[in-house]
Formats: structure tokens, sequence, C-alpha cells
């Protein structure tokens, strides 16, 4: 799986992360929690090797990311991005079947199990008979959910999401969390999750990574981080913590 030790990474005399540290083990959920600026997207780019380091390495499965090629990165890790506008015309099924490119098929070449992978993803997000849809007509909310059906269709045993549940409702924010979770435990592969949702991550995170300029303030299970100390000094909030009466995990509740 992915290790990263100590990486730091600059943008001209700026730096943007800073000694983090990361191991993701099988069959866990990780979620980045941090302000806006702390370097969560930085991170989850670097763990695809989209963004180079300037110290410390990146390891996927012993052996380090940046003498990976592109399509072999491809077959492992799965982004979801923020930004999933596309450019052209194309239908949701291509688009899908488009995450298959690492295992030899895409548009007019993909096998039966291209196809399998890709209607089998699109049923766990709830998008029966969207195949024919155009990607540019749908809502933010319903591309969104194609994005992570992409990402699902590659069957890459490494899943980043950056905000997935953006622009979804509440039930589909349930889901998106739900499917991440049972994909993950199922399969016996790993996520990283940005979020800005404490209780989302508290309810689905087996880990919580904590940002704040760039370094690590906080790092273990939910319990530990999600103290009052720990968001007040990232968030310069003020919160109420209980627990959450149907899962018995942490409630956080802004104090306004």
């Amino acid at each position: 799986m992915l290790s990263v030790q100590k990486i730091s990474i600059t943008l001209g005399s700026r730096n943007i992360l800073c000694d983090v540290t990361l191991e993701m083990a099988k069959g866990a959920v990780v979620a980045l929690l941090g302000p806006n600026g702390a370097g969560k997207t930085t991170l989850l780019r670097a763990l695809n090797g989209s963004v180079p380091v300037a110290s410390g390495e990146i390891k996927l499965d012993g052996r380090p990311l940046r003498e990976f090629s592109r399509r072999e990165i491809a077959k492992s890790i799965a982004i979801v991005a923020q930004e999933n506008e596309t450019k052209f015309p194309v239908t949701v099924s291509e688009f899908v079947l488009a995450g298959r490119f690492a295992r030899g098929g895409a548009f007019g070449w993909e096998t039966e199990e291209d196809v399998r992978a890709a209607l089998e993803a699109l049923r766990r997000c709830d998008l029966v008979d969207f195949e024919t849809r155009v990607m540019n007509e749908l809502s933010g909310g319903e591309r969104q959910r194609v994005v992570l059906a992409r990402a699902i269709a590659t069957e890459a045993k490494i899943l980043l999401l950056d905000e997935p549940t953006a622009n979804l409702d509440l039930a589909h924010q349930a889901m998106m969390f739900r499917l991440i979770r049972e994909r993950v435990k199922s399969e016996n592969c790993s996520a990283v999750v940005i979020t800005h949702d404490l209780n989302l991550a508290a309810e689905f995170a087996d880990e919580i990574l904590m940002l704040k300029h760039g370094a690590v303030f906080a790092y273990g299970v939910p319990d530990a981080v999600l103290n009052q100390k720990n968001i007040d000094e990232v968030y310069d909030v003020q919160v109420l913590l209980d627990e959450n009466p149907a899962s018995g995990k942490v409630r956080v509740t802004t104090i306004y």
C-alpha cells in the first residue's frame, strides 16, 4: 500500500507541506481534515505522483512512487478530484469506461470485463439508467457520483477523494461515504478522503490526519483527534462534543 515518510513540498519559495508522514493500512479509510490552504489537496495529488516532493519519500508496495509509470500508478491508485467538468460531450458510460484505460480498454476497445466493471460501479453509485446521459447535462451532484463510479470501475486498490460529497444532498453524502467504507472493507483496499464535515469523518474514517499550515497537527483515531483543543486551534471555532446516540461515535456541534 502507500507509505508516506516525512515528505515536504515547495512551490517557489513557499512551503506547502512540511515533514508529513502517513501510513495507509489495508482495509482503512483515512480522512484528511484542516482549513482551506492547509495543504490537503496538495498532499492528495502527491499521493498519486501528480505533484513532486522536495524531500522525503512516497512508496507504493515498498517501491518508490517516482519509479512507477503513470499507467502503473493508474492501475493501483484512482483519484476523485473536485473539478470534474468535461470539456466535450461524453456519455456517462463512456466517461466511466475511460477509467479502465490502464487495464487496456476504453472508447470502443472495451472488453466484457470492462463493461461489467463499469455497470457495477454505476449501480453501486445509484446511477442505473444514466448510461446514455451526457456528462455536461448532469447536475453537480450527479456528476460527482459519476466521477466516483469511474474511480470504482478502475478496481484500483487505493482511492484518493477530494471532497467527494461536494454538491451532494444529505442522502447521497451518506451513501458516498458508506460506499467508500464498504468497498475498502470488502476488498481490503484503502482510501484517503478530504472532507470539511467533521461528523462524516468521525462516522466513517478509521483514522484522521489533521493538517495546519502544511504540517501534521494531529493524527490518530477519530475520538483522539476530534477534541475541543484540536478543533479550536486548527479551525479557531468553539464546538460542543458529545456522543452520536445512533452510532456511539463522537459528534461535533459548532457553537455560534
